[in-house]
């Protein structure tokens, strides 16, 4: 029995032998497979020219902004990080700004990347008629760019010089505390590569260098569909950890993602309404919700009756019930707007959040403060609203005869109901042809102050609050952040305090990320999203992928 077991042993320890010493290969093969990882342009359509974000926002092809460098950029916390800059900082009288870039930058082709890059960007951006240039007037407030911009001002005249290969100075019109998180979204342009061949190097994949972690190795031109690769010569922050990624523009409408995404071809997708109680049902842990940084609020016009008096806009103002339009009529389409500001948008504040509460009995009491008890003798009203497509048009019509019903069963009075064009929208907004508006604004960029200066004297709307002005503009201003979000919360109040808008709803986006996925990049926020296509830098640049 002894010799017997001795002799099938030997077959068998030898073959353990063998096992052991094909594992590490085996497993060192696997481990040098590409990781490649397939994604819809969520956001950007199968048009577009340009792989430039400097020469064209509107009109760009795929996603430039991850293959080049902003000085700055956003995590998935929305906490500013230093990118083409390691750092910054702001002069004595707040309008100047010095950025030093990091060390070792260079372009794809192996040219150095210097701050002549970044000025040149922005001096072809002026010069050029950048479709984006109003962001650089309205939220950099650049010194000198609308006089380039408007009256053909040479380019030198910018408040913009590269002091030397590594430090950029810029200087505004007034102290923007807030000009790091703009520069997320200024990109360098190689200027080697334009005074050669010009703006069309960003046509065609053999010109197109790149200065951030990927760079373009195919370019499907027919459907804008592009496969990138690593950048080898990437030296900065937040490098590539995934092998190669394709973007699918055939891919980014839901219809058409999510059974890719069930049949293992997309890494992930955008999710219809119909879609998410499948994929929660079926998928849990797949599921990944974002908020849109936009906001839906009832305008009033401030002048006109009946919403010229305070106590009937403080009845709509309790009168609203958030959680149970959004549990409900808005389900997986919006979580409730109880400040301007959406969750985990940088300077969103809790205690502002926390007073906006649906108080019927406050709304019956205001009503009848206002002259109007049970609604008796309160004029016809119609509220306008522009008809848009995607996410929004899930939200705007259901949103809308929800609040009708609730008016009407809480206030006493009727509300109507009359969509229109955007346009048409937009221009009786500005005329003031009504009294009562749906509004939706998303934001422009990053800052609390892209929503707050919209509601400044001569802002979005007529009306004015001198003591909102003054608040707005000090936070705008102040360098300390603590101290901005406390004019900004002040300011906030005016607003509550006089009712002169009502926020509704946020919207939100959701997605279902294949399990596959690892890594920050899909991971919800400390508020609970997953920014994914809004953060695309961050998103591809902290995910790896697990066969």
């Amino acid at each position: 029995m002894h010799k017997l077991l001795k002799v099938l042993t030997r077959p068998l320890l030898a073959a353990l032998a063998a096992m052991a010493l094909a594992a590490p290969v085996a497993m060192t093969t696997a481990a040098l497979a590409d990781q490649t990882v397939t994604a819809p342009t969520l956001g950007q359509g199968s048009g577009g020219t340009y792989m430039d974000y400097m020469k064209t926002v509107y009109n760009r092809a795929g996603y430039p902004e991850i293959i080049m460098l902003p000085l700055t950029a956003f995590d998935s916390d929305y906490n500013l990080q230093p990118m083409g800059a390691k750092s910054w900082k702001q002069s004595a009288d707040g309008l100047t700004w010095t950025f030093t870039l990091q060390d070792n930058l260079q372009w794809s082709d192996g040219t150095p990347l210097t701050a002549e890059d970044y000025v040149f960007a922005l001096q072809r951006a002026a010069k050029e008629g950048y479709d984006f240039n109003w962001y650089w007037s309205f939220a950099g407030g650049i010194k000198g760019w609308s006089d380039v911009t408007d009256h053909g001002a040479d380019v030198s005249t910018l408040g913009l010089k590269a002091v030397d290969d590594k430090t950029i100075q810029v200087t505004t019109d007034a102290p923007k505390s807030y000009f790091p998180g703009v520069a997320s979204l200024w990109y360098p342009v190689p200027k080697h590569v334009v005074d050669k061949i010009g703006d069309d190097y960003a046509l065609n994949v053999n010109t197109l260098v790149a200065s951030g972690p990927f760079m373009v190795k195919e370019w499907e031109k027919t459907t804008n569909t592009m496969t990138l690769v690593k950048n080898p010569n990437y030296h900065g922050p937040w490098p590539a950890q995934i092998d190669k990624l394709v973007l699918d523009t055939q891919i980014a409408a839901p219809e058409v993602g999510f059974p890719a995404f069930m049949a293992g071809e997309a890494d992930y997708t955008a999710l219809n309404a119909g879609q998410v109680p499948v994929v929660t049902q079926r998928f849990p842990d797949a599921i990944r919700r974002n908020a849109v940084f936009a906001v839906y609020y009832l305008a009033f016009d401030t002048d006109k009756a009946p919403f010229n008096n305070v106590d009937v806009r403080k009845a709509f103002q309790a009168a609203i019930n958030r959680d149970e339009l959004t549990s409900t009529v808005l389900k997986d389409v919006a979580v409730p707007a109880k400040s301007i500001l959406a969750p985990s948008y940088p300077g969103y504040q809790q205690k502002i959040a926390d007073e906006a509460k649906f108080d019927p009995k406050l709304a019956q009491d205001e009503m009848a403060k206002a002259g109007y008890p049970g609604g008796k003798g309160f004029p016809p009203i119609e509220i306008w609203y522009r008809e848009q497509g995607g996410y929004n048009a899930a939200i705007a019509a259901p949103m809308l005869q929800y609040l009708q019903a609730q008016f009407k069963q809480i206030l006493g009075i009727d509300m109507q109901i009359k969509s229109m064009p955007t346009k048409d929208w937009t221009q009786a907004l500005k005329d003031r042809s009504n009294n009562l508006f749906l509004a939706p604004y998303e934001y422009d960029y990053l800052d609390p102050s892209n929503f707050y200066d919209l509601f400044k004297t001569g802002g979005r709307h007529h009306y004015s609050f001198p003591e909102y002005d003054k608040l707005v503009n000090a936070g705008d201003a102040e360098s300390d952040w603590n101290k901005r979000l406390d004019d900004y919360a002040k300011a906030e109040q005016v607003i509550i305090d006089n009712a002169a808008l009502v926020p509704l709803v946020h919207p939100v986006t959701i997605a279902a990320v294949s399990d596959k996925l690892k890594g920050a990049g899909v991971e919800p926020n400390s508020k609970g999203f997953t920014p994914l296509d809004r953060l695309s830098l961050f998103l591809f640049t902290h995910i790896t992928k697990q066969d």
